[in-house]
Formats: C-alpha cells, sequence, structure tokens
C-alpha cells in the first residue's frame, strides 16, 4: 500500500551514504534535494556541503540539485558547488527529474535521488524510475506545511522498517 513512497535505501544522513559503492554500481549522475538534505532548511552551503559536491565530482558523478524553491534561492546555494539545478521542480511530479536527466545526460538506469522527504523527494523518484535514498531531515525545525507531512510520513517510515527488518 505504502510501497511507492518507500526508498530503496534509507541512511541516518546524506553525509553518511559511501557514494563511491554506488559509482561503481554503475551510477553517473545524482539529483539532491537542498533543504534538510544537504543543509538545514534555507542555510547557505555549508563547507561540509561543498566538499561533498567537491568529492562526488572528482569521483566522476554528474549532479543535479533538484528544489521546489523558487530561483533565488537555489541559484544562491549553488554559487560555490557550481552544479546544475532545477528550482520550481514541481516535485513529486516527474518533470522535475527529467529535466534533471537531460541536464545531466543521464537516465533512470544511471541515475540517483537523494532526499528527506517521502510525499514530495521520493514519490517523485520513485514514479519517475529512479532510483531513491531517504536520509533522516537534518534539522528538526520546519515549515508548518513540512511539519504536518511528517506526521504520516512517520506512519509510512515505520512500515518500511518493519518490512526491512529495521526495527
Amino acid at each position: 500500500m505504502f510501497q511507492r513512497f518507500y526508498p530503496k535505501e534509507y541512511y541516518t544522513s546524506t553525509y553518511t551514504i559511501n557514494f563511491q559503492e554506488y559509482y561503481d554500481r554503475g551510477f553517473r549522475g545524482i539529483l539532491f534535494d537542498i533543504d534538510n538534505t544537504l543543509v538545514p532548511h534555507n542555510a547557505p552551503a555549508t563547507k561540509k556541503a561543498i566538499q561533498l559536491i567537491k568529492r562526488l565530482k572528482a569521483i566522476g558523478f554528474r549532479i543535479c540539485l533538484v528544489s521546489n524553491n523558487k530561483e533565488p534561492r537555489v541559484a544562491e546555494f549553488n554559487e560555490l558547488l557550481q552544479v546544475e539545478y532545477v528550482y520550481k521542480a514541481g516535485k513529486p511530479l516527474k518533470k522535475g527529474y527529467q529535466r534533471a536527466m537531460e541536464l545531466l545526460g543521464t537516465n533512470t538506469d544511471n541515475t540517483m535521488f537523494v532526499g528527506d522527504q517521502l510525499f514530495t523527494d521520493l514519490w517523485g523518484a520513485n514514479s519517475t524510475g529512479i532510483y531513491s535514498i531517504l536520509v533522516k531531515p537534518i534539522d528538526k525545525k520546519e515549515e508548518f506545511q513540512i511539519v504536518l507531512k511528517r506526521i504520516p510520513e512517520k506512519l509510512i517510515l515505520f512500515f518500511y522498517l518493519k518490512n526491512h527488518d529495521i526495527l
């Protein structure tokens, strides 16, 4: 029932993912949500985020930020990262993910998505056919509409963890 929201994998943080393993498995593109995936909500690019992106580029990944935010937020965040981006992506609709893959020259077989929300990030990635990775949100302080979505997310995560013998 909830499978459309289930990630392929679940990590405590974007920064604990061994991206080299994914590159070795054939992934070449990574799509990232920004807020609460790479940095706290509305924060600028941190040293940690900048270092991660540099390391991923050195491995050989092509990277695109996929955000429902307006362009000023995404462009400013991207100033030090210098990767592709899609703003006002319309997640969970497929168009933002498809546009990101066009920008990267990748496809659903070699692209992965990393995000913190089931009802936008993961649902959209899954419906597009992209390998989806869920990470725990960086910051507990979130906008009201996101706090409301976290309530049913907890139920879905409970079943995901139970079905994957993580509980």
